[in-house]
């Protein structure tokens, strides 16, 4: 599915979020990048558009990975970074090609809603980050305020769909509403974190709460 979407990708993300997803992510990276990083891990980096931003924002000689599942999606990112020396791998989140406590940072944007488990997953990311390291999840969740949920759950159940369908398959869309719905709100995710053995885990709303950051850390013992 993602494959087939590939090329439109970027397109109707910054369509179907009036180009405030470029807003999260960078409030993602001033969030979790402090320039004393050594390793970072972009994981489900999808296009790329996180991990080139986290590029523009490290130190130098970081070394940074983006990492993703789906090849089409790699190649384009890879297209778009013409300097930074990014190394793209094409990886199962479930199951990372990197050694235990490698990164000093791992980031994470759209991406923890599609992994086969939720919890599986965490546990991963918590095994190839150092002891001490940090985690930043920026993910779609559901406002509290009742009144925005009026507009918000018609848009994603409906007027999304249908919009995606104009320019790119809208099975992948209705798919999008689905797993969005699905997912933890912010305050279950980061519950979810601590039983995963993440400690120090706190979260802010973005944009009246549709999407939230998640910061965690593994423990340093």
């Amino acid at each position: 599915m993602f494959s087939d979407i590939a090329q439109r990708y970027d397109l109707l993300n910054h369509l179907l979020s009036a180009n405030t997803d470029v807003a999260w992510r960078r409030r993602t990276v001033e969030a979790a990048v402090t320039g004393r990083e050594a390793a970072i891990l972009d994981l489900a980096c999808g296009t790329g558009d996180l991990t080139l931003e986290i590029a523009r924002h490290a130190a130098p000689d970081v070394q940074i990975v983006g990492a993703d599942f789906t090849g089409p999606m790699l190649r384009i990112a890879q297209q778009k970074d013409t300097r930074t020396g990014v190394g793209w791998v094409e990886a199962d989140g479930m199951q990372l090609p990197f050694p235990d406590g490698h990164f000093d940072l791992l980031t994470n944007a759209f991406g923890l809603r599609n992994m086969e488990s939720l919890e599986g997953a965490l546990h991963e990311m918590r095994r190839v980050l150092r002891p001490g390291g940090r985690m930043a999840i920026l993910e779609f969740t559901r406002p509290d305020s009742r009144l925005l949920r009026w507009f918000y759950v018609p848009y994603f159940q409906h007027v999304l769909p249908r919009l995606a369908a104009m320019l790119s398959r809208k099975t992948a869309y209705l798919y999008l509403q689905s797993s969005v719905m699905n997912f933890p709100n912010r305050r279950e995710l980061a519950r979810t974190m601590q039983r995963c053995g993440f400690v120090r885990v706190r979260h802010c709303a973005l944009s009246f709460g549709i999407a939230a950051i998640h910061i965690a850390e593994r423990p340093t013992s």
